[in-house]
Parts: C-alpha cells; structure tokens; sequence
C-alpha cells in the first residue's frame, strides 16, 4: 500500500493597530483587537467549524481509515481561548478520535530559528506544552514555520527529539528526485523528511477554483486517476496545506466541501493508498537516504526560499531591529513585554512589507491590512520604537531598584568586615 498523507496549517497572527508616530510613549497597546476578532469570526464561520464538522464525519464515515493532521500556531490557540473557546472544542473533538495528529511549531509562528536558537527552542518547547495540555497529545513531529527547514534547522530538530519533520518539495533541492519518499537530514539521520507534493497540494489550495486552469472542474475521480498514475515504487503523497483552502481561499461555492467530502472514499474504493498521519508515515517508510538543502527553502512562493519574509531591506531592518531585543526582553522579565515580543515576531509582519510582484502578487494581498509594504514598514517600527522605549525604562527601574537593595546589604557586609577584623596589639 501507498500513503497519503494529509496535513492542515491552523494560524492567525495578532494584527498590529494603525500606530502613529505620535502614539509612541503613549500607547503601548499594539493590536487591533476588533479587526483579530472579526477576522477570526469570519474565518472560523467560513472554514474551522464546517471543514472541522466535515472532517469528522470523514472521519466517522471511514473510521480508522480515513486520517490527518493539523499545526496550529499558538498565536491562532490564543485566539481561540480569547474570543471563541468553542473552536477549540471542535477541534478536542477531532482529538477524541484517534485519527487526527497536531504536531509542533513555533509559538509565536516565529521566523526565530534564523536568528536566536535559544529563543526557537524556548518557542517550540511552549507550543509542544500547550499542545499536550489542550489534546492530550505530545507532538512527536515537527513543522516550522512557513514550512522553512534547512540541514542545521533540521539537525536542532533532531536534538530536541522529534523524529521527524516536514519540508518543501521544492524542484531546486530534488532535481531529478521525487518527493514521494522519506528522506533523511544529513547531519543527524534520525531525523525523517516528509516532503510536501506541490503540485498535487497546489491542485487542491491554488488552482481548484481557477476556470483558466485547464484541468478545472476538478473532481474526486479525476484526482485518484492522478494518484494512480504516480510510478508504482513511490510510497507517499503528502499533501500539506493552509486550512483556509476550505472556505476561504477556495469558497464554499466553488464545491471544494463537496470534493474533500467524496475523496476518501474514492481512494479508499479505487487506489491502492491508504490514509496515515505524520507519525505512522515516518513509521511504515524507511528513509530511501539523505537529502541536504544547504540554505533554508519554505513553501512561500514561485522561488521556494525566504524571500517572501526577509527578501528586502526592510524586511530586513525590522527583523534585525527586533532581535536586538532578544536579551533585554529576558532580562526585564515582564509578562507584558514577553507577550508583546512573542506576538511581535509572527512571520506575518514581515510578509506585509514584502516588495515582491508579479505572478506571487495577489497570494501577499490576502488578508494584507497596508496599502503598501512601505506602510506596514513604517507601522511595525513605530510600535518596535515604542516597545524599545518600555523595555528601556523596564530596565531602568529594574536598576533602581536593585541599587536600593543593594546598599543596605552592602553596609551591613562592611559592618560585619570591620566586627571581624582583628585589633591591633
């Protein structure tokens, strides 16, 4: 038997308010609550509740036969406890199944393995808690953000358990490889690869609406004729994906419900595939050997690289900007300031001031809130400028403070010197 292999991406960042230059040293409430909770609510209404109702009928239907998995961020989890703690009951009930796999990630949906390892390990270590105390599942796989891995990403994947990862299929590593294999990390074998099938995912998330396409309508028969026409020694489609394709990047108009609703049964019916999660994928496949990709790649993009987060000079200056942070941020030991730094460092931000045009233009237009990456440059670095501000004057009173605890212990330690000192003969 082949493998399918199904995977969900769950995010939603904190979007920052319209903030002035004026509003620095005033206002330190960075985030548009209202816009966060009207866009979760649509989201939520438009695809987490229907496709989270669809997936367990699946699952329901087709028992222990029909499988997935889901990432979602802590950003997104934050959400839900703040303004619709129904959504994470529904995705409990998922849980309940035993069909459903949530792997790991970034807290904060963060670009931080590119900077600060020590803050990447501290991000995934609170996202792997959370995930166990919600569902009752300790992530055993590990997905970063933006689907971003590289050797040395995946090698301090390794050193932190997880068995296994997933990673871009992209055609600048593979060459003349195929993605329908568990591959391997380099530097530490332990560490499996799971590579997302682009082509086949991008049918689903990208191109099923698109009447130019000249595939389109596609339908459950059409897409298992496809599946069956993969050569016979690959073992694994992994079809990973943003879970907005149901009902938001795909709407519920264009059939997309209706066509996840008839897929496992066609493949169960007429394939030789069978559902797996991310775990038993890593399980039943033996690595066919190492597959080393040198400079990061991500599933973002024509390009397949960091270009859509860090690909210009402002991207650039926030994201240094923001890292100098790092050890002023630990040291004032704030709960305010730590939950502002981690929310301040989703990968969103940087995507907003991305200059990037042509045929990737309208993907970095979606649920964009700036009129230009300039303006969303400009919005990010009057709040970081704020931000810096607070920690400054953190620190200084931390300073303070420590001084005056410090001199009445100072002088008791002289006076207990001079009691000791021996007198003179």
């Amino acid at each position: 038997m082949k493998n399918i292999c199904f995977y969900f991406q769950v995010h939603q960042p904190f979007r920052l308010k319209k903030y002035h230059f004026f509003d620095i040293g005033k206002d330190h409430d960075y985030f548009d609550e209202q816009e966060n909770k009207a866009i979760l609510n649509k989201v939520a209404h438009n695809c987490y509740f229907p496709a989270n109702a669809l997936m367990l009928d699946l699952i329901r239907k087709h028992g222990k036969d029909f499988k997935i998995a889901y990432s979602i961020s802590g950003t997104a989890l934050d959400q839900f406890e703040m303004y619709m703690p129904e959504l994470i009951d529904s995705f409990k009930a998922l849980a309940d199944t035993g069909c459903v796999e949530f792997l790991a990630e970034t807290y904060g949906h963060s670009l931080s393995v590119l900077k600060s390892r020590e803050e990447f390990i501290k991000q995934v270590k609170a996202h792997t808690s959370r995930i166990e105390d919600l569902f009752g599942q300790r992530p055993k796989i590990f997905r970063n953000t933006e689907l971003i891995y590289s050797d040395w990403i995946g090698d301090t994947v390794a050193s932190m358990g997880y068995k296994g990862m997933l990673a871009e299929g992209a055609d600048q590593i593979l060459d003349w490889k195929s993605p329908n294999y568990a591959y391997n990390n380099p530097d530490n074998p332990r560490l499996k690869l799971l590579l997302k099938n682009y082509l086949l995912s991008d049918d689903i998330a990208f191109r099923f609406s698109d009447k130019s396409w000249t595939e389109w309508p596609l339908t459950s028969e059409k897409y298992v004729h496809w599946l069956n026409s993969i050569p016979k020694n690959e073992e694994t489609v992994n079809l990973f994906m943003d879970y907005e394709t149901f009902g938001e990047h795909q709407w519920h108009s264009t059939g997309i419900f209706d066509f996840m609703r008839e897929l496992p049964g066609q493949v169960l019916s007429n394939s030789g595939f069978q559902f797996v999660t991310p775990s038993e994928n890593i399980n039943l496949l033996d690595s066919v050997g190492p597959l080393s990709m040198p400079v990061p790649v991500s599933w973002a993009d024509q390009e397949r690289d960091l270009s859509a987060w860090l690909g210009n000079d402002l991207q650039d200056d926030a994201f240094d900007s923001l890292y100098l942070l790092e050890k002023k941020v630990a040291a004032c030991n704030d709960d305010s300031i730590s939950r502002d730094w981690l929310y301040l460092q989703t990968s969103d931000h940087f995507y907003y001031m991305c200059t990037k045009f042509f045929s990737d233009g309208d993907v970095h237009k979606y649920f964009n809130p700036y009129n230009s990456p300039y303006d969303a440059f400009i919005n990010y670095m009057n709040i970081l400028t704020d931000f810096t501000l607070r920690i400054n004057k953190l620190m200084e009173k931390k300073m303070k403070t420590d001084k005056i605890a410090f001199a009445p212990t100072a002088v008791n330690n002289l006076k207990r010197k001079r009691i000791q000192k021996p007198i003179a003969a």
